[in-house]
């Protein structure tokens, strides 16, 4: 008797180890863009839909959000937004088995109840704006003192007419657009071929004057791409990633970059226009 029990526990062990375990997620792990659970909601504040989006996924993928002027990778994210109007969010989703979902969130913000850095208004105006070399003053780029109080090289300089025999491609012709959407940097040379990048702001770090009074109002950071004729001659011609905003209004858009040397501080300038 006792063997048979033992027989039929045997049998009964074989049989499930034999039954295939049950996949509840579809082949390889992945999902369709139909199947996710993803939400992006403004905060409602006095009965109007705020610039503050949260941003949740409760799917089984990793996150990638672009809410226009900035990414976040996080399944649950909460984001301010700098335009009103109707705007999407775009989510893309990584499955386990490396494939990409894609799915467009549309929502609609009443006004900009929390606080967005003027900056971007300035630079991208109302979604993109295009900037190139100014028509104010003798030059447009060169060298000079470091925090020297003006907006302008008091070195040496190049002027506008004189940049594409300086720099080819990236002379009067050439321009940069600045774009809230995905707060894309696309820099178009003389000849229509463009390089295309990403920007970012922290107006946190402020160069006072010997005065006292602001001279850097914050820094613009670049990826992937320069502004026109980023470069600096001083440190072999090395790309410029960083730049000092020291002017920026609707018009108006100058730049500086800092080179330390033994002697002392010394910038780079950059003067550019709204087209």
């Amino acid at each position: 008797m006792k063997k048979s029990i033992i027989y039929l526990m045997l049998l009964t062990i074989a049989f499930i180890a034999c039954e295939p375990i049950e996949n509840r997620e579809s082949a390889g792990g992945a999902i369709t863009a139909d199947q996710l659970d993803i939400s992006a909601t403004p905060i409602v504040v006095n009965g109007k839909n705020s610039n503050r989006i949260i941003l949740q996924n409760n799917s089984p993928v990793l996150s990638q959000w672009d809410y226009g002027n900035g990414l976040s990778t996080r399944s649950y994210d909460e984001v301010d937004v700098v335009l009103t109007g109707d705007l999407t969010v775009i989510f893309t989703g990584l499955n386990a088995d490396g494939s990409k979902i894609t799915k467009e969130l549309p929502i609609r913000v009443d006004e900009l109840t929390y606080e967005v850095p003027e900056e971007w208004a300035l630079l991208c105006g109302t979604g993109s704006k295009d900037w190139t070399w100014s028509d104010e003053g003798e030059v447009v780029w060169g060298n000079g003192d470091w925090n020297n109080g003006g907006y302008f090289p008091n070195w040496w300089g190049i002027p506008k007419d004189g940049m594409e025999e300086q720099a080819p491609g990236e002379g009067a012709a050439a321009y940069m657009t600045f774009s809230i959407s995905g707060a894309k940097l696309t820099k178009t040379y003389s000849d229509g071929s463009v390089d295309v990048g990403s920007f970012s702001f922290n107006m946190n770090e402020q160069v006072l004057g010997g005065d006292d009074s602001v001279w850097a109002k914050g820094i613009l950071n670049t990826n992937n791409v320069t502004v026109l004729n980023g470069i600096s001659p001083n440190e072999d011609n090395a790309k410029v990633y960083q730049y000092y905003i020291l002017r920026l209004d609707e018009n108006n858009l100058v730049l500086s970059h800092k080179v330390t040397h033994d002697w002392g501080d010394e910038g780079w300038y950059w003067v550019f226009k709204a087209k």
